[in-house]
């Protein structure tokens, strides 16, 4: 997906979580926000291996922002949906972020 100037999703997690059955709600409601939002979309992975997979939304060469984290739990797309989409929602309202308040409608409507 090619990246434009409203920002990119970035989903983390360890390799090791990445073999399992927790990424791919993850990856998916993140990837659907993406496309939706027409943000970027990127799954990075590590070696190091830790529990948690994280969602961080990043514009230009801003420090990427956390938005979402599971642990052990296992979540459906809808849940994870729901909540990106609230996170977004509250991050456009930060002057930082202003390339977000122009898509504020799209979130508003996003289901």
């Amino acid at each position: 997906m090619l990246e434009n100037c409203n920002g990119k999703l970035f989903v983390y997690a360890s390799s090791f979580v990445s073999r399992g059955r927790r990424l791919e709600p993850v990856r998916a409601a993140t990837e659907k926000m993406a496309r939706r939002l027409k943000l970027g979309f990127e799954v990075k992975t590590f070696r190091k291996k830790f529990a948690p997979i994280y969602v961080y939304y990043a514009n230009g060469d801003d420090e990427p922002v956390p938005i979402f984290c599971v642990s052990e739990k296992q979540s459906n797309v809808e849940e994870i949906c729901t909540t990106l989409k609230n996170m977004m929602f509250v991050l456009s309202f930060h002057p930082k972020h202003s390339a977000l308040r122009d898509i504020r409608k799209e979130l508003t409507e996003f289901s």
